[in-house]
């Protein structure tokens, strides 16, 4: 190897380096928004089972045109 290809390869590394360090606050970003929804969704699992277990026993059919709405929740 001489003087050409070990700039270019310091050159690759480097450009690679910097690709690495802006990408990386990204991809922690989207790591961590996965886990905050995958607790939001137990959390919510984890009420309406709660919800079902302590209500009390519902009529076996609803109401004809009755249909349930979900609510959006700020974040």
């Amino acid at each position: 190897m001489d003087t050409t290809h070990v700039e270019a390869l310091l050159g690759t590394l480097t450009v690679l380096g910097l690709l690495v360090l802006m990408v990386l606050p990204a991809v922690i970003g989207i790591v961590r928004d996965r886990r905050i929804d995958r607790q939001i969704r137990q959390a919510e699992a984890d009420r309406a089972a709660a919800e079902r277990r302590d209500a009390p026993a519902a009529p076996a059919r609803a109401a004809r045109g009755a249909t349930p709405h979900r609510t959006a929740r700020a974040a």
